[in-house]
């Protein structure tokens, strides 16, 4: 995938491109400091395929450059990064597949790239003659976002991409507007509620009539409902990855590892609607489970290497996590690095002091004790 980058900081020309090129699925095709240059090599070079683009730069915002290309039909895909989030609910009114905030981690990066690496091959996987716009790709993992190789979805509203996540949630099923009401506009009074409703519905079917997608939403016996056929759901697909993936032996480790790439977020990303807590959690811990299986098999192998750059994301997730802490042991073990083992239970045992007022089971000492000994005496 060739991809650009646009920013005014000329340090962050260095920052991403470094950290760019650690991902091997890349291939830097240039770095600009304004848009007006960006879009004059653009115009000469077809082929780029995502762009990462600041907001806040002179002459012209990343906003508009969006927008402008937006109109212009170029199927290139746009992450915003940028260091002021209250541009956040702004950017997501344009068809921008992500928002990075400064400063960006690779983990973070990782995930936005991949998700654009998933969307265009859903897009373009081979469809009948009668597909119309090509493969319906839904995204739910890290955001809420349709589309297919036609171009995306410019939600309307806030409410309007709200409802359209609760409705896939419920695919296919008539959900009634009392529930809809009173999870999606709760605390309004039912007039204005009910009122809301009607105008979130009429938005969402705008907001998809660019992908002739209008019909999708139907309203029937007091309620709504979302068909969208064939459409290819990132979280559905993660989950049936997972399920196949049971055991995960030697021969199979590659697929885990292209599987564990699938989760590009938590469902809905920031988000966060308070009815869809129960859904979220739900898949996080299937996530988390997956991964620690992964990198026990892993370990097992002798690739501590490998098992850490997963485990450190599970970390950064749940630092309170026993399990996680336990592995992350056992790869410094592995690696025969005492000095970052024993910074790895001590942070441990700080955190719980902070935060539980608590200290670590014995069997964690004794855990930490065995694997000590262990590296002493060459095991």
């Amino acid at each position: 995938m060739n991809v650009i980058v646009i920013d005014d900081e000329p340090a962050m020309h260095l920052i991403m491109r470094k950290m760019l090129e650690k991902l091997p699925e890349v291939q830097v095709a240039g770095v600009f400091a304004d848009t007006q240059t960006a879009s004059a090599f653009l115009d000469g070079n077809g082929d780029v395929q995502l762009a990462f683009v600041d907001i806040s730069m002179p002459r012209e915002s990343g906003l508009s450059f969006a927008a402008r290309m937006e109109a212009k039909g170029l199927p290139m895909q746009i992450i915003f990064v940028t260091s002021h989030k209250e541009f956040a609910v702004k950017a997501y009114e344009l068809s921008v597949l992500d928002y990075l905030v400064k400063p960006v981690s690779q983990e973070r990066l990782e995930r936005a790239v991949n998700r654009a690496i998933a969307s265009r091959r859903e897009w373009q996987e081979p469809q009948p003659a009668n597909a119309g716009g090509g493969r319906l790709a839904v995204t739910v993992l890290g955001d809420v976002a349709v589309g297919n190789e036609a171009g995306r979805v410019k939600w309307i509203s806030r409410k309007s991409a709200e409802l359209f996540a609760y409705l896939l949630l419920h695919r296919g099923k008539r959900v009634p507007r009392s529930r809809l009401v009173a999870d999606i506009f709760a605390g309004m009074a039912e007039g204005s509620a009910v009122s809301g409703l009607n105008a979130a519905a009429q938005q969402l079917r705008q907001s998809l009539e660019p992908l002739r997608l209008n019909d999708a939403v139907r309203s029937e016996s007091g309620g709504y409902a979302l068909e969208l056929g064939e459409a290819s759901v990132d979280a559905a697909a993660f989950e049936q990855a997972t399920a196949k993936l049971q055991t995960i032996g030697p021969e199979r480790i590659d697929e885990a590892l292209r599987v564990e790439r699938m989760y590009t977020g938590d469902l809905f990303g920031n988000r966060a609607y308070v009815w869809a807590v129960h859904e979220t959690e739900r898949l996080a811990e299937r996530y988390e489970s997956f991964v620690t299986r992964l990198a026990e098999t892993l370990l097992d192998r002798s690739e501590p290497a490998a098992a850490s750059k997963l485990l450190v994301k599970l970390h950064a997730r749940n630092p309170l996590d026993e399990s996680t802490v336990r592995l992350l042991m056992r790869v410094h073990a592995a690696s025969r690095d005492k000095k970052a083992l024993t910074a790895q239970y001590t942070d441990y045992a700080r955190l719980l002091g902070r935060e539980l007022g608590i200290r670590p089971e014995q069997e964690l000492a004794l855990f930490y004790d065995s694997l000590v000994a262990g590296m002493a005496v060459g095991k």
